[in-house]
């Protein structure tokens, strides 16, 4: 059974984490360059890759003793407030350029590209962090899923125009006092529970 609060808790939480994230720019910079279609392509596929591994994590973190595991997820939330508010501005990378045009090509770049980059990243320790929380896989999996996908699409599609109007600076503002929500709220289950 899917529950839409936590979907939506999660949804929330990762696309505004993701916002500012090296990937959103690596999505715009490969949306201006190639079919956008093709490398929303492979960027859902390495995102779902990520997201799959995450909620796996987190399924084994629910195996810890209640009060433990919110102590480590309240830990760990604090941790990525901390690095969102310490991260520097990161200019575009350069994006290494598919030899043609052709579909596989260029979604398989955008895979390659997100796979890697991705890998270990914030928003697939929180995505880890909040299956362990919610006990839920389904649920923060949708959500997480359909919040970096929502990221990547606006990346792709519509990146310029976002950050012409919100500061990346504030995205990541927001992101982190989220966390840091998310921590106090593990720490007082922690003490409290």
């Amino acid at each position: 059974m899917i529950s839409f609060s936590v979907m939506a808790i999660v949804f929330g939480l990762v696309f505004v984490a993701e916002l500012p994230d090296k990937t959103a720019l690596a999505g715009l910079v490969l949306g201006t360059r190639y079919r956008a279609s093709y490398v929303f392509a492979g960027v859902a596929a390495a995102f779902a890759v990520h997201v799959a591994l995450a909620i796996a994590a987190g399924s084994v973190l629910t195996l810890l003793p209640h009060q433990i595991l919110q102590a480590l997820t309240g830990v760990l939330f604090l941790g990525g407030a901390l690095m969102l508010l310490m991260k520097k501005d990161e200019a575009e990378e350069e994006v290494r350029k598919p030899e043609n045009q052709s579909f596989w090509k260029v979604s398989g770049a955008g895979f390659m590209l997100i796979l890697v980059a991705e890998f270990g990243d914030l928003t697939q320790i929180m995505t880890a962090n909040l299956a362990a929380k919610y006990d839920d896989p389904l649920s923060v999996g949708l959500g997480a899923v359909l919040a970096l996908w929502s990221v990547a699409a606006i990346g792709i599609v519509g990146g310029k125009a976002l950050l012409k109007r919100v500061p990346l600076a504030l995205i990541t503002k927001i992101a982190a006092v989220a966390m840091l929500a998310m921590a106090g709220f593990s720490f007082y289950e922690a003490i409290a529970g």
